[in-house]
């Protein structure tokens, strides 16, 4: 019997080591190789179904005349707008200046798609409403961390319940006003650098619970147009050897209420992105759509968190490779996605975007 138990383990360790063909023996390297399918992909890129925007972060200024406006493959901008600016006071809100983006990008036959964001990267700005920051609230918000303990900016507290009801009032008053006009709209990225130890009323739980009543919100609030989550990482789960089961709930509560699910960073060669956001697509069944971002560094291989990312000396490497072939092979094959938010970062986006969707 022994023997016959010994022989069995092995086999399921020799097939198990070359399912799909994989010579990987750990599992978080079993996509380490899968971007090298695509690396001779070339521009331009091709017709396809994808819904391609240009994503301006809070910078929606420079829409105007921008290039998206003149190239029939881009559907319009995605605009980051921070809960703080549009509601003014408790209850009252401003909407003025999506109202101006919503117009002016009509005039081009563009559509406005929206990033309402509750977190920042700057421990200077918080992006939730002054009347959030009392006691009330729990304070509303806390500092978030990067790996070395060092305060990187602001989240709003997801897993508050008080603080989830006024987002969904704020989602219900943009949704009654914008609910029809709009190309979608997304709730930022789940990674955020919170534990117990940094704000005592935090649990994963609550945190992953919180996560699943905005989505719902959000459905609620706009059931006519695209809605999204940027899914990535969730703290105390690190897959796939940490595996609570947050992030695979997440992106299956989306596909049962219908919401979109996706990720900033479209890292193809990097095993935190390929284990998390990008596995999910790849190994998930959706029928909700799935949307990747290309954010700041992305354009060569790195995000604006690498302490290796240098912005302004980054820029002037003249020898770079494009990448924009080899991400939207990568996107539209491993991924299915059916929506690409390309940032607009100088000079990547007119040098290396453009010169790929101009025929």
């Amino acid at each position: 019997m022994t023997r016959i138990i010994f022989l069995v383990v092995i086999t399921c360790i020799v097939l198990c080591s070359s399912v799909n063909g994989q010579n990987w023996k750990n599992p978080s390297e079993r996509y380490t190789n899968a971007y090298k399918k695509y690396i001779d992909a070339t521009c331009p890129i091709p017709d396809d179904d994808i819904q391609h925007f240009v994503y301006f972060s809070r910078d929606r200024e420079s829409i105007i005349d921008h290039p998206l406006l003149y190239i029939s493959r881009f559907k319009g901008a995605q605009i980051m707008y921070s809960w703080r600016a549009l509601e003014t006071e408790k209850g009252v809100y401003d909407f003025s200046k999506i109202k101006e983006d919503v117009d002016y990008l009509k005039k081009y036959d563009k559509k406005l798609f929206i990033q309402l964001q509750d977190v920042t990267f700057d421990t200077k700005y918080k992006a939730v409403p002054d009347y959030l920051l009392t006691e009330e609230y729990d304070g509303g918000a806390v500092f978030q961390y990067d790996d070395r303990g060092k305060p990187e900016g602001w989240v709003a507290k997801r897993w508050n319940k008080k603080v989830q009801d006024r987002f969904a009032h704020l989602l219900m008053a943009l949704g009654k006003e914008f609910g029809e006009v709009l190309a979608g709209i997304n709730l930022q990225e789940t990674a955020i650098g919170v534990n117990a130890k940094t704000a005592p009323d935090f649990t994963e739980k609550a945190y992953v619970d919180g996560v699943k009543n905005n989505m719902l919100a959000l459905k609620k609030a706009f059931p006519k147009v695209t809605t999204m989550l940027y899914a990535n990482f969730f703290p105390g789960e690190w897959l796939p050897f940490e595996d609570k089961g947050y992030l695979k709930s997440v992106y299956h509560y989306g596909e049962e209420i219908g919401v979109g699910l996706g990720g900033p960073d479209l890292m193809i060669t990097r095993k935190a992105q390929l284990n998390h956001s990008l596995a999910q697509m790849h190994e998930g069944d959706f029928t909700v759509p799935l949307g990747i971002a290309v954010q700041d560094g992305n354009y060569i291989g790195k995000t604006g968190a690498d302490e290796d990312y240098d912005e302004e000396n980054d820029q002037i490497n003249s020898s770079r490779k494009n990448l924009v072939p080899v991400l939207y092979a990568f996107a539209k094959d491993f991924l299915k996605i059916d929506y690409i938010f390309w940032v607009n970062q100088k000079p990547y986006f007119e040098e290396d975007v453009i010169s790929c969707f101009s025929k």
